[in-house]
């Protein structure tokens, strides 16, 4: 299933390696481990992957019996994984462990795309600490072009939905600041209220949903790791 020369051994860390080596497919594991099942919202959460190649990778770890698909009562396709690609849960967390401390934070922070961080977000928002009622926030980034500038997320009734357009609904709470620096916090690299202080995020709004944002906000599953380097 991918080179087919491979490594020629037999070891088991060889023959893992030829399934999950090749470009792009830890990452696929990654998303089908935070709950994605649909091509399309697997496609949001690797937005700079072909949607051929990410056929092709699926069509993969289904060969090798990572990953197995199923039609919904809607007839849709939904990717999901086995009893072996759930088993690969501590190695991606531990690989993403491991990078968060001690891959450089500079190095991280080159990769800023605000398509799929506020992606990440919706799905680690908690929607408990906020009104029984509809909220609706609105994240703007100053600096980025009017097509990727204000991003709105939609909480109702413990649903979460990201919209990239003005969903018409009142706004609730106003989050202004950079890509960078939301980034920033939601790595760990940074925190919201040495933020707030610093004038680099502005929090306009609903009270109670400006109080409590470091409670609703869901960081990186990675954010808590204790850095090793600077």
């Amino acid at each position: 299933m991918s080179d087919p020369i491979g490594y020629g051994q037999f070891c088991p860390v060889s023959m893992t390696s030829e399934i999950l080596c090749n470009r792009w497919t830890t990452l696929v594991v990654r998303e089908l481990l935070c709950g994605s099942t649909r091509f399309n919202d697997l496609r949001r959460g690797l937005p700079r992957m072909s949607p051929s190649l990410l056929s092709k990778r699926l069509k993969q770890l289904e060969k090798a019996g990572i990953v197995k698909t199923k039609r919904n009562d809607a007839n849709i396709v939904e990717y999901h994984l086995s009893e072996a690609g759930e088993e690969l849960r501590p190695l991606i967390i531990g690989m993403g462990n491991w990078g968060q401390r001690w891959v450089q934070s500079e190095l991280s922070m080159r990769n800023l795309d605000p398509s799929l961080l506020m992606w990440d977000m919706r799905r680690n928002l908690r929607p408990e600490p906020m009104p029984p009622s509809r909220c609706t926030i609105q994240f703007t980034y100053p600096e980025l072009p009017n097509a990727t500038r204000h991003w709105w997320m939609i909480v109702e009734k413990s649903k979460v939905d990201l919209c990239g357009f003005d969903p018409g609904y009142e706004i609730d709470l106003i989050v202004t600041t950079s890509l960078r620096d939301m980034t920033a916090i939601w790595m760990g690299h940074a925190d919201i209220q040495s933020e707030l202080k610093a004038g680099r995020l502005a929090l306009d709004g609903h009270p109670t949903l400006a109080s409590t944002i470091e409670q609703w906000i869901g960081l990186s599953v990675f954010a808590d790791q204790e850095r090793k380097v600077s």
